[in-house]
Formats: C-alpha cells, structure tokens, sequence
C-alpha cells in the first residue's frame, strides 16, 4: 500500500474521481444562484481544506522560504485556476454536465500540447494518438 500511494497513477485517477463528482455536486448546486457566488462559496471550501491539512501535518513553510520565481508562477496558476473554475460553473449553469464536463477535459489536450511546447516534454506516437483521441472524444460528447 505504500508503493501506492506514493506513486502518481493512485493520486491521478483519485483526482479524476473527485473532478467528477465536483461536475455533478457542482451542477446541483449551481442551480438556484448565481455561477460566481457558487465558484466564491467552493473556493472559501478549498481555502479551508488545504489550510487544515497544512496544519493537521505541520507543512506550513516560512513565506520567505519561497522563491519569487516560485510566487510568480504560483500566482500565474491561481489566476488561471480562478478563471478555469469561473468559467466552467459558468458553462455547468448554462449545460448540462455530462456535455460540459468533457469539453473542460480538453485542457488535457491542451496540457500535452503546451508541454512540448513550453516546457520542452516529448511525447511519442502513441501519446499523441491518446491525445487525438481525447479531443476528438470530447468532441462527440458535446455534439448534440
């Protein structure tokens, strides 16, 4: 068990569980207000929670310690993490979930693409074949 969790594949398909289930709690609960109001009240959630697991396991690091290249990008994603969440209780308000949800996937299309480009990762014949797949996947989910 040790093994397991200590390898990414356990803490992928466990993020990709609770990524589903946060389409489906998402889309009740954004039913009767407004999408911003419901991102603020789940992001106050999130706040909480990564701050109780801070100080339950004693991780809090100075702020010192932190590089400016580190804050720098860390903020670009908390930017990005923001609008993302944004926009997609945006789209679960206005669609249904089962079309929403695979379109947002295709941020892993997306990731693949701008990894090679940006971050210098190849990836081979197969993964790219995976990625078309991915896309073209999503694609026939939202088609009505």
């Amino acid at each position: 068990m040790k093994t397991l969790i200590n390898a990414w594949p356990f803490w992928a398909v466990l993020s990709a569980v609770f990524a589903a289930l946060t389409a489906v709690f998402a889309k009740v609960g954004v039913g009767s207000i407004n999408s911003d109001m419901a991102t603020f009240i789940r992001t106050l959630v999130i706040l909480a929670v990564a701050g109780l697991i801070l100080a339950v396991f004693r991780e809090w690091q100075p702020v010192g310690s932190i590089s400016g290249r580190t804050w720098m990008f860390l903020v670009l994603s908390g930017l990005a993490t923001g609008a993302s969440w944004l926009c997609y209780f945006r789209a679960l308000k206005l669609g249904e979930a089962a079309r929403v949800a695979p379109v947002d996937k295709l941020s892993v299309v997306m990731v693949a693409v701008f990894s090679v480009l940006f971050l210098g990762e190849r990836l081979s014949l197969p993964n790219w074949l995976g990625v078309g797949l991915i896309a073209t996947g999503a694609a026939l989910v939202a088609v009505r």
